[in-house]
C-alpha cells in the first residue's frame, strides 16, 4: 500500500518540525508539505493533493475553519484532521460542519496520533473523548426529529449501527460475515439516504437515534 501523504498546516515552526520528525518514522506515512496559514494550506492542497490534512485551528491570517471549508470544496478526496489545543465549542462545532474528518487535542500521544491519521484515511471519524462528549451533548439537547427520504434497510441499520460503535468497514465485514466491498456500498447508501457528509456525521445521526444500542427511535 502506498504511503499516507500529509500535509502539516500549523503557524508554529517548533510544533511542524516536531511533527514531521515524528511522522516520518512512522510505517505508511510521508509527509509531503508544510503550510503556516490556511492560505498557504490551500496553496499546497492544490499542488499536491495530500491524504490528510493535519490543521490547527488558531493561526494567522486565514483561519483552520475556513480553510478547512475551502479545502473540502477544492479536494474532496482529502481528509481533514483537526490537532489543535481549543476545545471551545465556537471551534469544535464549526470545524466539524466545515467539513473536518477528526477533531484531536494536542495533548494525544504520538502513538495515537499516527493511528488516527490511518484511521480518517480510511474514512473513518477520530475524535477526542472529550470533542464526541460534547458532540454528544449537543445533539441531546437538539429537539429537532430528523428524518432521512428514505428508510434504511435492515443490514444498513445493522451497519449503521457497528460503524456508530468505532468498527472500520473489514471489522464490519467480519461481523456481518459479508465482503468488505458489500460493506463500502452499505455505507455509501447510509450516507445518500441521511443526506450527511461522511461517516461522523452518520454516527452521530445513529446515537441520537440511539440505533447504536440497538434500538432506533422515530
Amino acid at each position: 500500500m502506498d504511503a499516507i501523504r500529509v500535509l502539516i498546516v500549523d503557524d508554529h515552526q517548533i510544533v511542524r518540525e516536531g511533527l514531521r520528525s515524528f511522522l516520518q518514522l512512522q510505517d505508511g506515512i510521508e509527509v509531503v508539505g508544510e503550510a503556516v496559514d490556511g492560505a498557504e494550506a490551500l496553496e499546497k492542497v492544490g499542488e499536491l493533493v495530500p491524504d490528510v490534512v493535519l490543521i490547527d485551528l488558531v493561526m494567522p491570517g486565514m483561519d483552520g475553519i475556513a480553510a478547512i471549508r475551502k479545502i473540502s470544496a477544492l479536494s474532496p478526496s482529502t481528509r481533514v484532521l483537526v490537532l489543535t489545543s481549543f476545545a471551545e465549542d465556537d471551534k469544535v462545532f464549526p470545524a466539524i460542519k466545515a467539513g473536518a474528518h477528526g477533531y484531536l487535542m494536542k495533548e494525544i500521544r504520538p502513538a495515537d496520533l499516527a493511528d488516527s491519521i490511518r484511521a480518517v484515511y480510511r474514512g473513518e471519524p477520530s475524535l477526542h473523548p472529550d470533542i464526541a462528549k460534547k458532540l454528544m451533548e449537543q445533539l441531546s439537547r437538539d429537539e429537532e426529529s430528523y428524518e432521512p427520504e428514505e428508510d434504511l434497510t435492515t443490514r444498513e441499520t445493522e451497519v449503521l449501527r457497528l460503524l456508530a460503535r468505532g468498527q472500520s468497514n473489514r471489522e464490519i465485514a467480519a461481523t456481518l460475515g459479508v465482503s468488505e466491498k458489500t460493506v463500502k456500498a452499505h455505507v455509501s447508501n447510509i450516507l445518500h439516504k441521511l443526506h450527511v457528509a461522511d461517516r461522523t456525521q452518520a454516527a452521530l445521526y445513529a446515537v441520537r437515534q440511539r440505533i447504536a444500542e440497538g434500538r432506533q427511535e422515530r
